[in-house]
């Protein structure tokens, strides 16, 4: 027996809940059909930053938007999602990166961000704790901050119920199927109808556009963190190190320490196994930066993975199949990034017109333009 739907979201990590919320708000009958149980892939992974300094107009204006999303998340929800203003603070160790940084804040500035360059002086006294051995500067915004993403997908899954969307859980798409409609065949052999699909799951996004002749351009590669058991206040920003051995790292509103680095060379391929050897060093990076942290115990270690993309930017927007939709590649910013990305992207699905420049994570741009801010 089939079930018909208006839109069917495979997927349901943070971009997947995101969009399927604003759809279900829009009045669409929404089913979220996810291999395993929500979270379960790269958001429920990753180390709930979010930040406004890119280097491009379009990222920067979507993540003041995802700051005002964030911001109205208790109010919205009826509970908290431990969103705090905390800030970044970006160090630089070298010239280039400096004026990289001074070059990336008159952009952000023009955009509305409260963002300044800081001595290395003026980074100590925002961190006492910290460091500051030849340290050259650092781009400190203060607007930048936190949540706790299992707090924000309950939010969106409570949402999406009020609304009547529809869950399938631990029921991955064996087969899709575009007729007049689109039909997916589950492992459970439920049959999904639906006019419209957006494909949303993270490092397994490729695959799924294979079933539609698609080659999607994602790459998934591994990534590992850790968290600290709870410590005394000793950070506020999130600190991020971009030395070649460098790594980032913030203190939750709990008193956990939770960071990761970006391994050189990077590990491709849909992994969730975690080494020994970043466990060392991503200790040894720590300690380096923050001395008192040789203090910590480290409660806990995992891994996950980044859906690359050639520039480092998503693609969100329809595939060259009518009525697929696409949203991937979020390059380790999915969680920061999927209120205002998916805000738009749902009224995109439903209007069938942007409502904002989305032309930057369009899918035949020509991948030539990097993100400078990884």
């Amino acid at each position: 027996m089939k079930k018909n739907y208006d839109i069917a979201v495979i997927g349901a990590g943070i971009i997947g809940m995101a969009t399927a919320y604003y759809l279900s708000q829009s009045g669409l009958k929404t089913a979220v059909i996810e291999k395993k149980y929500i979270g379960s892939g790269s958001t429920g992974r990753c180390i709930s930053g979010i930040r406004q300094q890119f280097s491009t107009p379009t990222s920067i204006g979507i993540m003041k938007e995802s700051i005002s999303l964030f911001s109205q998340m208790e109010e919205e929800f009826g509970f908290s999602v431990d969103f705090k203003k905390n800030g970044y603070l970006l160090m630089a160790h070298n010239q280039d990166l400096l004026n990289t940084f001074q070059a990336n804040i008159d952009v952000q500035r023009k955009e509305g961000v409260n963002v300044s360059l800081l001595g290395p002086q003026e980074a100590q006294s925002l961190v006492p704790a910290l460091n500051i051995q030849a340290l050259l500067g650092a781009a400190y915004c203060p607007d930048d901050g936190q949540a706790y993403p299992f707090s924000v997908l309950k939010g969106y899954k409570n949402g999406i119920d009020e609304n009547k969307g529809d869950f399938y859980l631990y029921d991955p798409v064996q087969e899709i199927q575009q007729e007049t409609h689109f039909l997916l065949t589950l492992q459970s052999g439920t049959l999904i109808e639906a006019d419209k699909i957006l494909l949303c799951a993270g490092p397994w996004t490729r695959e799924l556009g294979q079933k539609l002749g698609l080659d999607l351009p994602f790459y998934p590669e591994r990534h590992e963190a850790i968290i600290t058991e709870r410590t005394p206040k000793v950070i506020e920003p999130m600190l991020v190190d971009y030395r070649k051995d460098g790594c980032y790292f913030q203190q939750l509103l709990t008193g956990q320490i939770i960071g990761c680095y970006t391994p050189d060379p990077n590990v491709p391929g849909i992994r969730q196994d975690s080494s020994l050897e970043f466990l060392l060093e991503m200790a040894q990076r720590m300690i380096r930066l923050i001395p008192e942290l040789k203090k910590a115990a480290i409660l806990r270690h995992w891994a996950g993975c980044y859906t690359m993309t050639p520039d480092g930017n998503p693609i969100v927007d329809q595939t060259p199949v009518d009525n697929c939709y696409v949203a991937s590649g979020m390059s380790g910013h999915g969680f920061m990034f999927g209120p205002g990305i998916c805000k738009h992207l749902a009224h995109y699905m439903v209007h069938d017109k942007w409502d904002s420049d989305f032309s930057e994570f369009s899918i035949n741009r020509t991948f030539q333009s990097k993100e400078s801010l990884k």
